[in-house]
């Protein structure tokens, strides 16, 4: 007979590759826990881009005014859910985050080693602009996931006896990616750059070519949106550059190349430069190659942008799925591993210190050095539940507004949501989705329920036959810094003044760039 210990099945050792990719996965679900329960514990109102992201979420189209639809799906998904708290509205960020490292892990696993492509996911759930874009849903969350999927398709595609199915992921990880951000054309851009500079590459041009044709097949149902909407978003996103004439802007350049610094860590862009550099002295292999072409151009054209105009430091947010597993890898073949591991130490040290400097602040009793940069997403709970208990009083009135990141705000917060609220917008512009869809008519005679946050109101009321303030809130948000709003009765519209001119003092801005 057997004894128990000899019927048990010998334990399989572990090797390497799975310790590697095991050790990949916990720190990225440690990351992603993390994250979770500060969002869960510390909740903050939604930024006015989320609340209009919500809104456009419940109604959901092929496009909206300034974006494509990715974000309004991925926001309905996880909103029917889990509820329509700010949790539920925020959480496909840091959840993506997890597949966009995992699909990193992948591509180092392929060009480099299980070892070093441990350390790239790593390094990449932890870049600092991946630490702020995971607690923010914006357009960037699917936008890098789809970015690395379609990088890891390409360079599998390539490997010698691979199947047509490849480079349909390509095609449609590409589709997708343009469905989330109209950046993603720029991948294209660089795979195609990359097959015709090297010859034996030149091969798979055909079949590249039926990616592109999936792709345009998966995002067509946008083009058709914009051709049935007068081509609102690509009018936006061009007009948000900015660019007039050649006058240079070199601070904005530099301000751009600090945000660099920042986003993607001082050590990995420093190094990222100078791989740039020694690539223009010397040949490439392949490898590298193509890691540079889907991370340096991209960086050399918003710089240009940025001295031309401005740009934005998170345009360029995909360029850290490749150029990670570029600077990561370069290190490693130098026998610099501590230079990476140090630098994740410092990314999760700036992490941790920016969440915690409130508290650290009130700890150390000074004033939180970020405080400012989250004005945008304070008091706005409580703006809408005092305004809400206002419009109880005077439900007869529609509502009105007149600037766009306020009116997403009091859309979201105020009970019941106004979602038929109308903007003021006398030249008859369209520099937003509410300009676009919920224009006042030039219809005299209406009376409305006027909510702004104008010091100087008579811009508006001049156009009315009489008006009457019926509340000031104001909200303190702490260090000096309030957030005010004015009520007001409006009763007997004239209609917009003759001349279509801007109106002065206007507070309306455009949306950010898609």
């Amino acid at each position: 007979m057997t004894s128990p210990a000899q019927a048990r099945p010998a334990r399989r050792v572990p090797d390497a590759s799975d310790l590697y990719f095991r050790m990949a996965l916990v720190a990225v679900a440690a990351v992603t826990m993390f994250r979770l329960f500060w969002l869960a514990g510390r909740p903050i109102d939604l930024a006015p881009d989320e609340a209009q992201y919500w809104i456009w979420a419940q109604h959901l189209d092929w496009g909206y005014y300034s974006k494509p639809p990715m974000v309004a799906w991925m926001i309905a998904a996880t909103t029917a859910m889990f509820g329509d708290n700010e949790l539920a509205i925020k959480i496909a960020a840091p959840l993506t985050y997890i597949g966009t490292s995992l699909v990193v892990y992948a591509i180092a696993a392929r060009l480099y080693d299980r070892r070093v492509a441990a350390w790239c996911a790593i390094a990449f759930v932890t870049l600092p602009g991946v630490s702020l874009s995971a607690l923010i849903i914006s357009t960037d969350v699917p936008l890098l996931f789809f970015w690395a999927v379609a990088t890891w398709g390409f360079i599998r595609a390539r490997a010698p006896g691979a199947g047509i199915g490849w480079w349909l992921l390509v095609g449609v990880a590409c589709g997708l990616g343009t469905l989330s951000k109209y950046f993603m054309p720029l991948w294209l851009a660089a795979g195609f750059l990359y097959l015709v500079s090297w010859r034996a590459e030149r091969v798979h041009l055909a079949r590249f070519g039926l990616a592109i044709l999936a792709a345009v097949l998966v995002y067509l149902p946008n083009i058709l949106w914009n051709c049935a909407h007068d081509f609102a978003s690509y009018r936006h996103t061009g007009s948000n550059a900015d660019i007039h004439g050649w006058a240079l802007h070199p601070f904005s350049l530099l301000e751009f190349l600090g945000d660099q610094f920042a986003v993607f860590g001082p050590v990995f862009f420093a190094v990222l430069i100078g791989i740039a550099i020694q690539a223009l002295g010397g040949r490439v292999d392949r490898c590298r190659a193509l890691l540079l072409l889907f991370s340096v151009p991209l960086v050399a054209i918003f710089c240009g942008v940025a001295l031309l105009s401005r740009a934005n430091a998170n345009w360029v947010g995909p360029v850290y799925v490749t150029g990670t597993v570029l600077v990561v890898g370069w290190l490693h073949e130098r026998h610099r591993e501590a230079w990476v591991q140090w630098s994740v130490v410092l990314h999760v040290a700036i992490a941790v210190l920016a969440l915690g400097a409130g508290d650290i602040a009130h700890l150390a009793g000074t004033g939180d050095p970020f405080y400012r940069s989250r004005d945008r997403v304070r008091g706005w709970a409580t703006l809408g539940r005092a305004l809400s208990e206002i419009r109880t009083q005077n439900l007869d009135l529609p509502l009105l507004g007149d600037d766009r990141e306020l009116m997403a705000e009091l859309i979201y917060y105020m009970q019941p949501h106004p979602f038929e609220m109308k903007i003021w917008n006398p030249a008859e512009h369209v520099r937003n989705g509410f300009e676009m869809d919920q224009s006042l008519p030039d219809q005299p005679g209406g009376d409305y329920l006027w909510i702004t946050d104008r010091i100087d109101p008579t811009e508006m009321t001049d156009r009315f036959d009489s008006h009457e303030q019926v509340a000031h809130v104001v909200v303190p948000l702490g260090q000096g810094v309030l957030r005010e709003a004015w009520v007001y009765v409006l009763r007997g519209f004239k209609g917009y003044p003759r001349a279509r001119a801007p109106a002065d003092g206007a507070t309306t801005a455009p949306e950010p760039a898609g």
